[in-house]
């Protein structure tokens, strides 16, 4: 159900422990764990050889146990994506959301991020950026690359530039992100012509495909709905601000809203893209 992506790169920061020992106790209207479940917490998370409480208080209990194991990053890890794990809170679903939002406070600052994509926990690199005001996406993508691209190589690379999207959005580069994401779903929607039925391109080698061409294939092939594919085809008209003599004869820049519609467009696709992929 969880999805390593290679360990935490370097021992986290004391402070960032103890926020993470906060956010394991529950303290501040977070899923709250009494002192034996906080033991049977870090079990659940593959830790082995955990002592017994001793009657301390629960946070420094808690950052005890993460100091003890501070260098051995991979049990951080399993922590972290514990955290994430909707099998945590099947009383009180809801919490899933809020403790993600918390982590993601203060982990942005060692360059990480903490995901749950389609249910499967998972721990990102991401820009420390994107601790600005307003980082986040407005709408939620429920899939992961790997789960609209069959190529790993292809995944990841379209995954660094969701990634540089998201740090384009947090620093105001409106211009920036909306080009991205534009390259973003060509790269998307070319990979999964490619993987799915190249006969599709026609003539046409992958080179020389043009992203509306893309996109008309892929809906009348049935892979994303109309919306999407009506959207898809304005964001494409703004990636093509690329070219700035375009911008200049639109006589129109991209602004906020602009980039919150390109981010529903791109989910969106995504999205599509995932369901309607073949099993």
């Amino acid at each position: 159900m969880t999805e390593i992506q290679g360990a935490v790169p370097a021992p986290l920061d004391t402070n960032t422990l103890k926020e993470l020992a906060r956010v394991i106790c529950g303290d501040d209207h977070l899923f709250y764990r009494r002192a034996f479940e906080i033991a049977q917490f870090l079990e659940n998370a593959g830790w082995g050889d955990v002592p017994e409480f001793d009657g301390e208080s629960r946070a420094e209990w808690t950052l005890d146990r993460l100091l003890e194991r501070r260098a051995q990053q991979t049990e951080i890890e399993k922590v972290l994506l514990r955290l994430a794990d909707a099998r945590e809170y099947y009383d009180e679903p809801d919490q899933l959301a809020k403790v993600l939002t918390a982590v993601n406070a203060f982990l942005v600052h060692e360059g990480l991020r903490l995901e749950n994509p389609g249910g499967r926990p998972r721990l990102m690199p991401c820009d420390p950026a994107l601790a600005q005001p307003g980082q986040h996406a407005p709408v939620e993508l429920k899939a992961t690359m790997s789960d609209v691209i069959g190529d790993p190589r292809m995944a990841t690379l379209l995954q660094r530039r969701l990634d540089e999207a998201r740090t384009c959005f947090a620093n105001g580069a409106h211009v920036a992100a909306v080009i991205m994401l534009g390259s973003l779903l060509e790269g998307a929607l070319l990979s999964a012509v490619q993987e799915r039925d190249a006969t599709l391109l026609g003539r046409k080698g992958p080179e020389k495909i043009s992203l509306g061409e893309l996109i008309d294939i892929c809906k009348a092939a049935g892979w994303i709905d109309a919306d999407v594919t009506n959207f898809s085809h304005s964001l494409r008209d703004y990636r093509n601000f690329v070219h700035p003599h375009r911008e200049y004869r639109e006589a129109h820049t991209p602004d906020r809203d602009t980039l919150n519609v390109s981010w529903y467009v791109v989910n969106g696709a995504l999205n599509d893209l995932a369901a309607s992929r073949p099993q």
